[in-house]
C-alpha cells in the first residue's frame, strides 16, 4: 500500500475532490497547512509598511491506495491541478506498511 499525499492551492481542492470522487478514489484526509516553495509569496502593505508574505495558504491531502493504484491517483492528481505555473503543488508517494480498520479489526488492502 500506498499513501499519495498531495500539497496543493486551497481553491483547487474542490476541483481535485471531483476529479478524484468521478474516478472511485475514496479515504481522502484534508489538512490545512501554511508552506513556501517556488510560488516565493507576495508583498502586502499593512499599516503603511511593506510586508514580504512568503508563507502561504495550502492543503494536504493524503490518500491511501494499493500499489496498483498509485499511477492512477497520480494521473488524476496530474490532470486536476496542472496549470504550468508556480504553486500547481507537490505529489508525494510513501509506503504504508498496515492499515487496520477500527470498526471491525480488519487488516490490509481490505481495511481501506
Amino acid at each position: 500500500m500506498k499513501m499519495v499525499q498531495v500539497v496543493l492551492k486551497p481553491e483547487k481542492l474542490e476541483i481535485l475532490k471531483q476529479a478524484l470522487e468521478e474516478n472511485d478514489a475514496k479515504g481522502l484526509n484534508v489538512t490545512s497547512i501554511m508552506g513556501c516553495g517556488n510560488q516565493k509569496g507576495y508583498i502586502r502593505m499593512y499599516r503603511g509598511v511593506k510586508q514580504s508574505v512568503n508563507i502561504l495558504p495550502k492543503i494536504k491531502l493524503d490518500i491511501v491506495v494499493a500499489d496498483n493504484e498509485v499511477e492512477k491517483v497520480v494521473d488524476i492528481v496530474m490532470d486536476a491541478l496542472a496549470d504550468g505555473s508556480y504553486g500547481d503543488g507537490k505529489i508525494f508517494i510513501r509506503s504504508v506498511e498496515e492499515v487496520v480498520r477500527v470498526r471491525t479489526g480488519e487488516t490490509g488492502v481490505g481495511a481501506l
